[in-house]
């Protein structure tokens, strides 16, 4: 078990996918904004790529083990330390009872760091998920983010701890983070040239746009938007505003919603529906990119991507996430 001594700034129980299907009722997919850090990780304890593990954003966690197990953190360079003494990235560690671990805060790139136990962690499966909404307070652990005198089980390790020890990621495959991420997208569904003009959907392809401090799980929220972005004079029926629309489904985890002058990338806990246009999509295999930009200082620069070439990438990630990764 673990027995949590500080929550940190905001940790939570997240698997991936997320919990599926449960759009058209409103709800959310939640699951790491990170998949391929919490998918490392858990390769390297052994687990299910899919399985449940701690999300840890912006740092400072702290908690206490009360049984032998191996554990791998993969993501951000929070510096982790256990007992006081460095530990390393992406390799699996065994920890002993009694064993603490400390984390401080985000690295020079990257924000989210994903800690996954052998086992898996064990909270109730809420819908299909072990995912925390934390804007719908369900899932995950009582459907919040962790914080002092939590304690959470784990599951049975897929083999004997020793053979799980020690396994580390080949260094081709460790992923690179920047400050500027360089994001995959495709136009649409609403864009060019009825709700955007030619220019406007030139400057989103070709413009660096810095994340902003009010970016969380929901939602990404990028720089306003520069004159002549928009198409038309209101949005109609819709509303006053062009970015209005008469409202309608959103095509979350990637949707870029137009919100006022305001690009807002729509990811985990992210709306399912509502009165604003989406202007581009970022594909699935990038959407990690999004879980790793830290608010205030990244920015994000979008590459325009056609449906094989987003299809390919995301069969390629897949490919990636294997056992073969690991030495």
């Amino acid at each position: 078990m673990l027995h949590v001594i500080n929550g940190g700034i905001e940790t939570v129980v997240e698997d991936w996918p997320g919990r599926l299907g449960y759009l058209g009722k409103g709800m959310s997919a939640s699951g790491a904004l990170d998949n391929v850090g919490l998918g490392f990780a858990n390769l390297l304890v052994g687990n299910p790529p899919g399985e449940a593990g701690l999300e840890i954003a912006g740092g400072y966690f702290e908690a206490e083990f009360s049984a032998d197990t191996v554990i791998a953190v993969c993501g951000t360079d929070m510096q982790p330390a256990l007992n006081g003494s460095a530990m390393p990235l992406w390799t699996s560690v065994a920890v002993a009872k009694g064993d603490k671990i400390k984390f401080s805060h985000f690295g020079k790139t990257g924000f989210r760091s994903y800690l996954a136990v052998a086992g898996g962690v064990d909270v109730p499966v809420y819908l299909n998920s072990k995912s925390t909404c934390i804007f719908g307070s369900y899932g995950g652990f009582h459907g919040r983010k962790l914080a002092p005198g939590d304690t959470l089980g784990f599951g049975r390790p897929a083999g004997p701890l020793g053979d799980l020890a020690g396994r580390t990621l080949k260094k081709e495959v460790i992923p690179e983070y920047e400050n500027e991420w360089h994001i995959r997208a495709m136009p649409g569904p609403n864009t060019c040239p009825d709700y955007v003009t030619r220019e406007g959907m030139d400057y989103l392809f070709g413009h660096s746009f810095k994340i902003q401090h009010t970016s969380n799980r929901s939602a990404y929220r990028l720089d306003a938007l520069k004159e002549g972005f928009f198409a038309r004079e209101d949005g109609g029926v819709g509303g006053s505003h062009p970015s209005n629309i008469v409202d309608h489904a959103y095509s979350i985890r990637g949707a870029m919603n137009i919100c006022g002058n305001t690009p807002i990338i729509l990811i985990g806990d992210g709306p399912t529906l509502g009165g604003y246009f989406c202007a581009l999509h970022v594909i699935n295999a990038d959407l990690w990119k999004i879980g790793q930009g830290t608010p205030t200082r990244d920015y994000i620069r979008f590459v325009y991507c056609t449906e094989e070439d987003a299809i390919r990438a995301r069969i390629e990630q897949k490919r990636l996430l294997t056992a073969d990764a690991v030495v």
